[in-house]
């Protein structure tokens, strides 16, 4: 599943190329998980003003309104100034004065969902409930701690839940356990200030690295370029199971933990 850094590597990849571009048409294929919200013909001469990026959705501002944008499981996005005919997976053309964005989705987890504005009734159901930005200045250390003390759940699953900090996904949660030195089952209240100041700094430092790397392909993840990432080739712990660790070279092992594969180092993450 793309996360946070494949999708701010994706937006990178085309956000300068469409800005100020007018849409002309909108062609939607099969369902989504969501439908658009709107005609496609309503969207027809407006002006796509910028793109951002709220934890793992997309949002094209336009002029006005605005679209949110989600990979999903598997979709990606591709700009270019013209596409081929689509395919059977190709679910959404936004094609504009300066090129067709295509969003293509093969199991169709994705969605385009028109909103009228960020705090409309469709955009809050999607992201009223996300946590602080990990790569913004509002990840302040002191409401992460406040967080991690209100939950009881194990960190892992906390990280994965989106409601303290968003989008650290499944590869980014195990690398930054790591880096921290924590062990991925230790309950989130029991992690003490200093503990949960280096969770804070590896979470940043883990996703920043990410997106100067194009994010992680392993499978069939690729930009608006369609450029693959490159971050999985330097993961210290994430798909190495048995292999030896980069620091102590004890075997990194897993396990399951809410039917997601975690890995960790039994001796650099003690506890």
């Amino acid at each position: 599943m793309p996360e946070l850094p494949e999708v701010e590597v994706t937006r990178l990849s085309f956000a300068d190329r469409i800005q100020g571009a007018r849409i002309a048409s909108v062609r939607m294929g099969k369902p989504l998980r969501w439908p658009l919200g709107c005609d496609p013909a309503q969207l027809h001469g407006r002006t796509v003003l910028e793109v951002r990026r709220r934890g793992k959705y997309l949002l094209l501002d336009l002029d006005p309104g605005l679209l949110l944008l989600h990979l999903g499981m598997s979709g990606s996005l591709h700009f270019a100034s013209q596409q081929p005919a689509p395919g059977a997976h190709d679910h959404c053309d936004l094609a504009t004065s300066q090129g067709v964005l295509r969003l293509h989705d093969p199991r169709r987890f994705g969605a385009v969902v028109y909103a009228d504005s960020q705090e409309a009734p469709a955009a809050v159901k999607l992201l009223g409930h996300l946590g602080m930005e990990p790569l913004g200045d509002g990840f302040s250390l002191p409401n992460f701690y406040a967080g991690l003390q209100a939950r009881k759940t194990a960190i892992k699953q906390v990280l994965l839940a989106g409601e303290v900090v968003v989008g650290v996904g499944n590869i980014y949660a195990s690398e930054a356990l790591f880096i921290a030195g924590i062990r991925p089952t230790l309950p989130a209240n029991r992690i003490s200030r200093p503990r949960a100041a280096k969770l804070h700094a590896a979470v940043r430092d883990v996703l920043a690295r990410a997106v100067l790397k194009g994010g992680s392909t392993l499978r069939d993840f690729s930009n608006a370029h369609g450029e693959s990432g490159y971050f999985q080739l330097e993961a210290m712990v994430y798909d190495r199971r048995g292999e030896p660790c980069r620091v102590c070279g004890t075997p990194i092992q897993s396990m399951r933990q809410g039917q997601r594969a975690t890995y960790f180092c039994p001796q650099c993450q003690k506890r």
